[in-house]
């Protein structure tokens, strides 16, 4: 795959894993329990705000993506973990294989 398209590639991820994390937020508040503890929703929050800002920074073609991208990686690397400790919930599981497939992207434009 060519930069451009790796780039390509993780922007769409991230940008999918920003809307997938945001709406899970919602389905975990609404759902209470464990899903709903405060740590769980300030990962699943911290996780959609770096898929934006990685996203972000590659739309803008800034020389720092890779150090975000890296960030990025990591946190939904954690954030997957979290959601599939859940996964006997379909949307817990859309979560954490969005954020698996983010972080393999990610992860690749860090460098």
């Amino acid at each position: 795959m060519s930069q451009n398209a790796s780039m390509d590639s993780c922007i769409t991820n991230c940008l999918d894993c920003h809307r997938v994390c945001l709406e899970t937020v919602s389905h975990c508040l609404a759902k209470g329990g464990d899903h709903a503890e405060a740590s769980h929703i300030a990962l699943l929050l911290t996780c959609a705000d770096i898929c934006q800002t990685s996203a972000n920074a590659m739309l803008h073609k800034a020389s720092v993506h890779n150090v975000t991208c890296g960030a990025c990686a990591e946190i939904c690397r954690q954030c997957a973990q979290a959601c599939e400790a859940m996964a006997s919930d379909t949307v817990m599981k859309t979560c954490a294989e969005t954020c698996k497939r983010c972080a393999s992207t990610c992860q690749e434009m860090a460098g």
